[in-house]
This record gives C-alpha cells, sequence and structure tokens, in this order.
C-alpha cells in the first residue's frame, strides 16, 4: 500500500451514560448512512462519553445528526495517514511535521493491520492545507 494522506473533519458529541447510550448515538449516525474513517470515545465524567467521529462524509453525519436532534460540536481538522509498516514511518511524519513548524495537538493510531498503519494526528485548521503539502514529499 502506497502512502495514503487524508485530510478529514472530525465532530465532537457528548452523550450521557455509557455503553447503551454510545450503541444507539452511534446506531443513529451509521442509520442516517455514515460510513467512518475513525472514531474515539473517551469518558469525560463519570456518567458522561465523549465520542470523536470522523466520517467519511461529513455533511452526511450533520444531516443525520440534525434530522436525529443530536448536537455535533465541529468540525475540526485532522490529518488521516495510512501506510505501510515499516519501522521508523511515525518519527519521519514528525520530522517533517517539526521542520515546517507544525504543531500536532494530539495523535493517535495503530500498527500492524494488514502490514500497515493508520495515525491521526489533529491539527490547527491553519496548518492542515501546509501539513498536506509537507507530508506528500
Amino acid at each position: 500500500m502506497a502512502l495514503e494522506i487524508l485530510q478529514v473533519e472530525y465532530y465532537n458529541i457528548t452523550v450521557e451514560g455509557q455503553i447503551a447510550n454510545a450503541a444507539e448515538l452511534l446506531s443513529t449516525i451509521v442509520g442516517a448512512g455514515v460510513d467512518f474513517h475513525a472514531f474515539k470515545a473517551i469518558p469525560v465524567e463519570p456518567n458522561k462519553t465523549q465520542f470523536t467521529l470522523f466520517a467519511k462524509d461529513s455533511s452526511k453525519m450533520t444531516d443525520g445528526a440534525k434530522k436525529s436532534g443530536l448536537k455535533l460540536n465541529g468540525p475540526y481538522s485532522a490529518v488521516l495517514i495510512k501506510g505501510d509498516e515499516k519501522a521508523g514511518a511515525l518519527a519521519e511524519i514528525y520530522k517533517k511535521l517539526s521542520r515546517a513548524g507544525i504543531q500536532v495537538d494530539e495523535a493517535c493510531g495503530i500498527a500492524d493491520i494488514n502490514a500497515g498503519y493508520g495515525v491521526l494526528l489533529y491539527l490547527r485548521q491553519e496548518d492542515c492545507d501546509k501539513a498536506m503539502s509537507v507530508l506528500k514529499t
């Protein structure tokens, strides 16, 4: 797999409760025809969970959320990178961004999936275009 770099939008939504409400939220979003690049769920209070949703089609997600009465926060910017598993790949990405003066606010990733990896880099909106050009060189 060649290196694939995508600029993506993400939205946050906080739900009451835990797994039951999470299942309801995801069912609602998927019922609107939304497919995801990725998602993240973290507890933010004893009985609240914040979801970060990276939809492949943001307009479908925002339309579905609006029809369902869900309040999304966003959009925010991120860069999604998928590539072949290679030692030092993430270090090289960070070196390129550092040399360009781009700050990564947060990152998460997964390795060893079908001999590849994926990483999400949460960036400031004004740095996304610059990061896209820096990473594609």
